[in-house]
């Protein structure tokens, strides 16, 4: 890979769609770190710092960095501070000194601002070819300072056989790279070596980090404009002389034709016809179901009889789990049927009401399959087997009805058992209860006497209170009549 110009900022990206999301977020970035850099309003202090026997030139630290953030952009929180820093760090703006993590910390960790060559704005797209310039030639330089980490002697050995017929060409290119490097001052040859290093970090990350440019939404709308794609070769050159990184289109841009807008049309028609929901309803949907389920959740409703995750007592646990349900549980079977069928005592009284129907056999099935899915794979064929034979064989003495396709379906899987055999069965029986017998459910007299059970002992209970009083208030009359008649008589 060709090493940048004394001056980074003489390469000017070659024409960057200015529109793209991507280059908005670029250009928001890249006026942070323009001010940052800026002395004169009072940016982050760069300096050198001295180490043993050795001196750190232009770095700052990350706790300078999250200080200017929350004093110049008006941030109040030091945890959106450092996570903002942490995703300009991990575009590659700025980059830690010591390792290869593109993350921003709080502390003494020393920083270094990329240079403006290496912006992502720049719109590079380097190759492999590339990477392997860069990883030979850090093989030749000093390898106490650019010795390569595990991973990157891997994606070496990797790529020099990927590259086999080319490699000298390869090793050439890194060699004369390095005679250029080596004529450069030491402390310049130092930072841009680190800035390289970070533009790879971005490129091609450490195992494990996000790589911020596998998803890019600039590379997606080129793939669907083809004709605009403008590839660039990052200082891949066939002379004897390595020059300066340019951006060589592999191809003449050609003018956009009739044909092209047709295809455009036809792609925006069809993203026209695509289904999709409105933020409003979206919201209102989402409005409605935080309402509905805002009084079963203790962290927003006190609970009763009390919070176990606050006072570390178990009874509203234990009372959720027992096989007398209270209003509020019962109340919340009607929200959907997979309420009733994740409660066991909801699904009990399911069942009941379904073998009043005689069509128990459907619950029945569905929970077999669903038990099906978490048997051990030794006991499947046998399960899968048994199943057939209860609900789906001919003469069957459960059978369920289902549609041809999906039985016929289902008869195919079962030929090659698995804990999915019966999925598509699964599910058709699932809508036919939903829409079905789930409704004729809540209607029924069972479920609604199960609804009111806690409000009759409250009207007893009222009932019999009202009757101590007449009693008490008649007792009181007589007694008292009985002790005037005595006063009199005596």
């Amino acid at each position: 890979m060709a090493q940048a110009p004394t001056d980074p900022s003489s390469a000017e990206a070659a024409d960057p769609e200015e529109s793209s999301p991507n280059m908005i977020v670029y250009r928001k970035i890249e006026d942070i770190i323009t001010r940052m850099q800026d002395d004169k309003t009072g940016g982050v202090p760069i300096r050198t710092v001295k180490s043993f026997l050795s001196k750190i030139p232009s770095v700052v630290t990350g706790a300078d960095i999250v200080q200017w953030l929350m004093k110049n952009l008006s941030i109040e929180d030091q945890g959106e501070a450092i996570h903002l820093g942490s995703l300009i760090a991990a575009q590659g703006y700025v980059f830690p000194i010591s390792d290869h993590v593109l993350t921003l910390k709080d502390d003494g960790t020393f920083y270094r601002f990329q240079a403006p060559y290496f912006w992502p704005s720049n719109c590079w797209e380097p190759e492999n070819t590339d990477y392997a310039i860069y990883l030979c030639k850090r093989t030749m330089q000093n390898k106490a300072r650019l010795e390569l980490a595990d991973y990157e002697a891997e994606n070496l050995a990797r790529l020099q056989r990927a590259f086999a017929r080319k490699w000298e060409f390869i090793f050439m290119q890194a060699e004369a790279q390095v005679k250029i490097d080596r004529k450069k001052d030491k402390t310049e040859r130092k930072i841009l070596d680190s800035q390289e290093r970070a533009f790879w970090d971005v490129h091609r990350p450490v195992p494990g980090c996000v790589n911020t440019t596998e998803m890019d939404i600039r590379k997606c709308r080129r793939m669907k404009n083809p004709q605009k794609v403008k590839k660039s070769v990052y200082g891949v050159t066939e002379e004897s002389q390595p020059q300066s990184p340019v951006h060589v289109p592999s191809q003449p841009v050609r003018k956009t034709t009739k044909e092209d807008f047709r295809k455009q049309i036809t792609f925006l028609n069809l993203q026209i016809d695509r289904h999709c929901l409105k933020m409003s309803k979206v919201a209102e949907s989402l409005i409605a179901y935080t309402e509905q389920y805002v009084e079963y959740d203790p962290f927003i409703t006190p609970a009763e009889p009390s919070n176990p995750w606050i006072s570390d007592d178990a009874a509203l646990w234990d009372i959720e789990m027992s096989k007398e349900p209270s209003q509020q549980r019962v109340k919340r079977w009607g929200f959907s049927m997979d309420e009733v069928l994740k409660d066991p005592v909801g699904r009990d009284q399911f069942l009941r009401f379904l073998e009043s129907e005689f069509s128990s056999e459907n619950l029945r099935f569905w929970l077999a399959v669903q038990d099906l899915k978490k048997q051990p794979l030794q006991d499947v064929t046998t399960r899968v087997e048994e199943i057939w034979q209860e609900f789906l064989a001919p003469g069957a003495q459960s059978a369920i009805n289902l549609d041809s396709h999906s039985y016929e379906k289902t008869s195919q899987n079962v030929k090659d058992p698995g804990r999915y055999t019966y999925e598509d069965a699964q599910e058709h029986i699932y809508k036919l209860m939903k829409s079905d017998s789930y409704a004729r459910f809540l209607r029924s007299n069972a479920y609604q006497d199960l609804l009111l059970a806690k409000k009759k002992p409250e009207n007893e209970q009222g009932r019999r209170t009202s009757l101590e009083k007449f009693t008490r208030s008649v007792g009181k009359s007589l007694a008292s009549k009985r002790l005037t008649g005595l006063m009199q008589s005596s």
